[in-house]
């Protein structure tokens, strides 16, 4: 990491204000060993309501935001999250959520580590099989782990450390007050004697399940929470000894792949030749499924070459015939109207396009499926795995209590594991082979069928006189986002809480998840959808890239309408001063207004979310590139030299987990601002693999990129995993529009250029004869 420069720096901590000790009410369970869980109820999170704003009310996010909806969603079930010593002295812990590369599982490692006085090293944290009685809370998504389970997981932990003195008091005949435990050790402080956690787990167990109080630590007294630690998987990561779902050793499970069409969600009308390619080199299997033909082998090589043989007759999909043009005039007929222009008023008027961009996680869709005649069993990276399990249970007919889900740990997921279509499909094919599979989709399946961020337009107006901002107001017009994973029962249940009136469900998940940071008068920020034959996510962040990068753009134009500096405009209408905070420390850290050479030039932003706020400072570089090189043409354009991110998260659990996050948002936002997208044409997207979807490059890191941890704010977490997307999106585009003097309304910039590549061959116009099955090379 320190390549890149002066990357991470955490500010010098301060108490934050209106933090007092509280009581917390928790369970010995009865166990062989000493086992413990948490009890919350509503009062443990209520939301803190935003004071009045003026000229700006709060808008709904403001007050209820996603998070805050997620949140209360898990404390019905937050005792049944429970913390297991062992006798050899350590901590087993079943996150359940999932670990896709955010480090979770080094956080929640930290707080039972904090609360328990027990050495890292000592805790082990897995990931939890799906668990239908925690309904809501086995749901990965929204930047809500460590917000929802950081009090739950420290109750439990105290509840364990509690016990573990009152059994050494018991044993050493001692008083509880005077014992100390330290680094999984109770010792006595009046005659020295000792005991080890481990030495403790059999007698601290409970005989039967007891409610009992706790007092967590004040965060003055924190020596783990707050400290920057390494992964508690790095090891097993650089390695290669990290399992993930193609890793496990399941018996009988042999490689398997799908020969799926040319064109979005396409079908199957005939094959030619499935007898023929049954008989080739190691092939054990071949079968019609819902999304294809699916072949089973001894290899994944033999698997491709069988589907690359097979010659299948494929009827039209959903997006037959669709292009970037014909979508893009969909969603422009679609737009919903502004107000009506006060002629008494000037306006800054603007429509932004945002194209279809891919996941890009580097795992490919994959899963293991075993499915028996009254059982089966999965193996998968799910973030929603209650859903996974319910609902692959009813494809087989069979009870949600016969289909066991594993949740494995995932190579990336940016949104792409909410869905469980691998696994699905998986549970599809092992039951119409009757053997077990071990499924993997090639990465042209991911780019070409796999899960999309949808495209989207934003008209905005903003209306200003005197030196006020008096209206802003934004119509987001998007292909529909699929929420199909498990959110809606959450809204349901929760509906009684949602500021938002009768929305309905993609409104209702847009309206928690937008805000404007400015007092800008009346605002209004209203979501229509349209087209629902892709097969689209909620890629990181959801909406908010593209939502704040056009809303950044257009502050960036009322500064120069009104003759004020981009910083110092935006210092003046911010309404919170977290964000003012972080807006100063990029801006003095990252030097803001600097002399620059002509074609290069300063972009700033900031973004709240999740009760966390991040400022992002970038400068770029849009002269003609020479590298001394040869470089495609597609991504030699501009290039972005600096980042400065300075990110208040109210409280950082793992400051350099943050680091990490916040570098990984930055890159994304680079690339969807500058190169990354999909090109749909005649029902299919052009790119078929990282080589022509222009991820950030290497070439285009900033070489100077630091990162700002703010102190303590709030004394607990907010929401940190996608924070930094739509920071550095719109900051890096507000640079390139002062680089080049245009306001740029098309994202990413190069997308309309020539595509730099030669996209994989596909079938012939459909319908067509038969042909082979992938239509692509491999």
């Amino acid at each position: 990491m320190e390549d890149h420069g002066r990357l991470a720096k955490q500010e010098s901590p301060s108490a934050p204000d209106g933090m007092g000790r509280r009581r917390f009410l928790g369970y010995v369970l009865a166990a062989s060993t000493l086992t413990v869980a948490a009890q919350l109820g509503e009062e443990v999170l209520a939301p803190a309501r935003a004071s009045a704003a003026i000229p700006s009310p709060p808008g709904p996010a403001e007050i209820y935001d996603l998070n805050d909806m997620l949140t209360h969603a898990t404390l019905p079930t937050a005792n049944l999250i429970t913390i297991r010593i062992d006798t050899e002295g350590t901590a087993s812990f079943a996150l359940p959520r999932a670990e896709v590369g955010q480090g979770i599982t080094t956080s929640s490692a930290m707080l039972i580590a904090e609360e328990l006085d027990l050495p890292l090293e000592k805790i082990r944290v897995t990931l939890a099989d799906a668990r239908p009685e925690l309904v809501f809370n086995q749901l990965t998504g929204g930047s809500n782990t460590t917000i929802s389970t950081f009090t739950p997981i420290r109750v439990a932990a105290a509840v364990a450390r509690g016990r573990l003195l009152e059994a050494a008091a018991l044993e050493l005949g001692e008083t509880v007050g005077s014992l100390t435990a330290k680094a999984g050790v109770v010792t006595s402080t009046t005659t020295g004697r000792s005991l080890t956690y481990g030495e403790l787990a059999q007698k601290a167990a409970g005989t039967a399940t007891t409610r009992v109080s706790v007092t967590l630590k004040e965060p003055s007294e924190f020596t783990m929470i707050g400290t920057a630690q390494g992964r508690i998987d790095a090891l097993e990561a650089v390695t290669g000894r990290k399992k993930f779902a193609m890793d496990l050793h399941v018996p009988g499970a042999l490689p398997t792949m799908v020969c799926r069409p040319p064109t979005i969600n396409g079908t199957v009308r005939s094959v030619e030749n499935l007898d023929e390619v049954r008989t080739m080199p190691g092939i054990t299997d071949v079968v019609r499924i819902s999304t294809g033909v699916a072949v089973r082998g001894r290899t994944f090589g033999q698997c491709i070459d069988a589907v690359r043989a097979l010659k299948v007759t494929w009827g039209p999909g959903t997006a037959h015939g669709a292009s970037d043009d014909t979508i893009r005039d969909e969603l422009r007929s679609a737009e919903l109207p502004l107000p009506a222009l006060d002629l008494l008023t000037k306006s800054v008027d603007a429509r932004f396009t945002f194209h279809f961009a891919g996941n890009s996680a580097l795992e490919t869709n994959c899963a293991i499926a075993d499915v028996r005649e009254d059982s089966a069993e999965i193996w998968a990276s799910l973030k929603s795995p209650i859903t996974a399990q319910e609902q692959i249970a009813l494809t087989l007919g069979l009870p949600a209590s016969a289909v066991k889900v594993h949740v494995t740990e995932g190579g990336g997921s940016f949104g792409r594991k909410l869905f469980h279509d691998a696994a699905a499909e998986a549970a599809e094919i092992s039951k119409a082979m009757g053997k077990p599979v071990k499924l993997m989709w090639h990465r042209t399946d991911d780019f070409r069928q796999g899960r999309t961020h949808p495209m989207a337009t934003s008209r905005v107006r903003a209306t200003y006189a005197l030196g006020e901002v008096l209206t802003y107001d934004q119509r987001h017009t998007s292909v529909a986002t699929d929420f199909g994973h498990g959110v809606g029962e959450i809204i349901t249940s929760e509906a009684a809480r949602l500021p938002v009136g009768d929305f309905t469900f993609s409104e209702t998940i847009f309206a928690l998840t937008q805000q404007t940071p400015y007092n800008f008068g009346v605002v209004t920020q209203l979501l229509s959808e349209t087209d629902k034959g892709f097969n689209t996510g909620s890629m990181r962040n959801i909406y908010s890239p593209n939502v704040r990068c056009a809303q950044e753009l257009v502050v960036d134009e009322l500064a120069k309408r009104m003759g004020k500096d981009p910083y110092a405009f935006r210092r003046t209408f911010l309404k919170d001063e977290r964000a003012r905070a972080a807006l100063d420390k990029v801006a003095e850290v990252g030097g803001w207004g600097r002399s620059m050479p002509a074609g290069t030039a300063q972009g700033i932003a900031i973004h709240p979310e999740y009760h966390a706020v991040v400022a992002v400072l970038a400068e770029i570089d849009c002269r003609p590139q020479t590298t001394g090189r040869k470089i495609r043409d597609a991504y030699a354009g501009p290039r972005v030299t600096k980042v400065v991110c300075a990110v208040d998260v109210g409280l950082a659990v793992n400051p350099r987990g943050l680091q990490a996050q916040m570098m990984g948002g930055i890159m994304d936002g680079i690339a969807i601002t500058l190169s990354s997208s999909l090109h749909l044409e005649d029902g299919y997207f052009l790119e078929g693999s990282w080589d022509n979807y222009y991820y950030t490059r290497q070439w285009n890191t900033p070489p100077e990129l630091e990162i700002v941890v703010m102190p303590p704010t709030t004394g607990k977490p907010g929401g940190a995993g996608e924070l930094a997307v739509a920071g550095a999106m719109a900051a890096v585009a507000c640079a390139y529009g002062r680089a080049t003097g245009t306001m740029p309304t098309s994202f990413p910039v190069n997308h309309a250029e020539p595509l730099g590549f030669e996209p994989l061959p596909t079938t012939p116009p459909i319908p067509a004869s038969p042909t082979d099955g992938l239509g692509r090379a491999y």
